[in-house]
């Protein structure tokens, strides 16, 4: 008996659904492990978009400043919070050298847990942040942390984590113009800040005066800045917080100094991948790979939208005292395009530069910002005062805190990479 051509054609498309599920399942399987973090050894998106590269051949010998390597196979920036008794690593008011856009103790921040936090990574431990070490690593040398406040919150955490060892007559700090400088004279040493938000010359470059709508960064200007990073032994470079504006971003074309300005509008993502070009380019022309290292720390994630993490409708990180445990956990602040820019550029380059891949393990931190309890710059109106969620930070971290890890990391790559 002959089938009539409408039952073959749904018969036909059956066996075409059921042969594209079968694919499916099978590739699921396959790739499953790729696709979703495991447990206990959690994979990170950030280590999905930007894998770990291995090392390149010509440098297989001894990096720069190392003593020792880190466990084979151990990623220091997959792991867990854990909570340690003997934490924090100093207390706020031990260290003067905290902007009080950071000191939450002081500023009436009634809780401590954030400062109790250690991470720990799968498979392996950091080793013990040594003081002694680095100061005497430093000694005649120039350590460098150039970009935005970010950057300069991780700068200010170092210098805690080694003042003590220094009598107070051999150290000092001082702000000139866009840096701030450090001195450990006993050592011969500095430890310093240059303010460069976009790293690129720019109109937020002003370090006191910088809050500007429209946002423009001049093309193929890192010089501008660039000039001023010279001679640096090491050097840790950060750049996102300022770029998040939008989808699409201002680049001068020219001078600032133009009668005529002749600005041009991309996306954000073309804009960023230019000022890693032109970073890349400035520290294969100025930093030797054999006497010196470069750090670039990841974007820090911010906490502004409480419903991302199962909270309440237009709240954020303001009263919150524990972390995200989920540990697939990726807020939309962290835009994933910015980091695959970074993964291309980067992966393009053959020079030596050591990512501190700070995003996701900062990411379940939203009870570490210092939300209200800071300096506030402008008098708050009634408005505001009546709704802490309105001016609450969640965008800075208090110290001490979060950013010690940071440098404990940094500490691990510098000496163990």
């Amino acid at each position: 008996m002959e089938l009539p051509p409408l039952f073959l054609f749904r018969k036909t498309r059956f066996y075409n659904y059921l042969f594209l599920l079968l694919t499916l399942v099978v590739f699921l399987i396959t790739y499953s492990s790729y696709l979703v973090p495991s447990s206990p050894s959690v994979t990170s998106l950030a280590n999905l978009i930007w894998p770990n590269p291995k090392s390149p051949k010509k440098y297989k010998e001894k990096l720069p400043f190392a003593i020792g390597e880190t466990k084979e196979g151990c990623n220091v920036f997959n792991g867990k919070w854990i909570w340690d008794e003997k934490r924090p690593l100093y207390e706020e008011s031990e260290c003067p050298y905290i902007q009080p856009q950071l000191t939450c103790q002081e500023h009436g921040r009634p809780d401590k847990d954030y400062q109790h936090w250690r991470w720990q990574p799968h498979g392996c431990s950091l080793p013990s942040f040594n003081a002694t070490l680095m100061l005497e690593t430093l000694r005649g040398k120039k350590m460098l942390f150039a970009g935005d406040s970010l950057n300069r919150g991780q700068y200010v955490s170092m210098v805690c984590l080694v003042h003590r060892l220094i009598p107070e007559n051999a150290k000092s700090m001082k702000t000139v113009g866009s840096f701030d400088v450090f001195t450990i004279k006993a050592y011969n040493a500095t430890i310093e800040f240059y303010w460069a938000p976009f790293l690129l010359e720019s109109n937020s470059d002003n370090p006191g005066k910088h809050r500007i709508e429209e946002r423009v960064v001049r093309k193929d200007s890192i010089n501008t800045h660039g000039n001023n990073w010279k001679g640096a032994d090491i050097i840790v470079f950060n750049t996102y917080l300022w770029w998040r504006s939008g989808s699409r971003f201002n680049i001068l074309q020219g001078s600032f100094d133009d009668e005529v300005k002749n600005i041009v509008e991309v996306s954000t993502e073309e804009a960023y991948g230019m000022a890693m070009r032109s970073m890349l380019r400035w520290i294969k022309e100025n930093m030797d790979p054999k006497k010196t290292r470069v750090f670039f720390t990841s974007m820090s994630p911010s906490h502004e939208r409480s419903t991302e993490w199962g909270g309440e409708p237009n709240k954020n990180c303001y009263n919150e005292t524990k972390m995200i445990e989920d540990p697939n956990y990726w807020g939309s602040d962290s835009r994933k395009s910015i980091m695959q820019v970074i993964g291309e550029e980067f992966g393009k380059s053959k020079l030596l530069i050591t990512f501190l891949n700070v995003t996701q393990l900062s990411s379940y931190r939203k009870d570490a910002h210092t939300t209200i309890y800071k300096k506030q710059w402008n008098k708050l109106t009634q408005e505001q005062l009546a709704n802490p969620f309105s001016y609450a930070d969640c965008f800075h971290w208090c110290l001490p805190g979060l950013q010690d890890t940071w440098n404990e990391l940094l500490f691990t790559k510098l000496f163990y990479p």
